[in-house]
């Protein structure tokens, strides 16, 4: 992956964890400036490294689909091409910008990818968006997953009432 595309990766990983965090921080009174940019920075390598992903977790689909193992040369990879969108799904991630728009970018960016992964896997562009899809979903669930133990260990509990 070239240097190119690695910062673009991390800068949507930042812009997506801005605008999943911020409305949370927004809510919350007395959070240290320290602890939010640390949420910050740890949100950016996580979404970034999901960014990352997707393309391997699709090619990985793509084998189990197709009858033949295609070469390992022409794996899916994130070019920069590829990637600049997902600054910019990235940065719609805020919430009052709409989910929608988000999503629809994020169709775009997929659909990038499908055409990428139907050229380099010898596949029919409708199975390879499917597997871009599937591969899509299923790191979307599990970042969410992981979200909601983040912020289910974050919560400030209750002190226990003294009797």
């Amino acid at each position: 992956m070239s240097p190119a595309v690695v910062i673009l990766l991390l800068f949507a990983g930042l812009s997506e964890a801005a605008g999943r965090l911020l409305p949370v921080v927004a809510r919350l009174s007395g959070v240290s400036h320290t602890r939010v940019v640390g949420l910050m920075l740890a949100g950016a390598v996580v979404e970034g490294a999901v960014f990352a992903l997707w393309p391997l977790s699709a090619w990985t689909l793509a084998e189990l689909v197709l009858p033949t193992s295609p070469s390992d040369e022409a794996a899916l990879v994130w070019t920069p091409g590829l990637a600049a969108p997902l600054l910019l799904a990235a940065v719609l991630a805020f919430p009052l910008l709409g989910p929608v728009l988000h999503f629809v970018l994020m169709v775009g960016v997929g659909a990038g990818l499908a055409a990428a992964l139907a050229t380099g896997a010898g596949l029919g562009w409708w199975p390879a968006a499917g597997c871009v899809a599937v591969a899509g979903v299923g790191l979307g669930v599990a970042v969410e997953g992981v979200r909601r133990l983040v912020a289910r260990l974050n919560k400030p509990r209750a002190p226990e009432p003294l009797t």
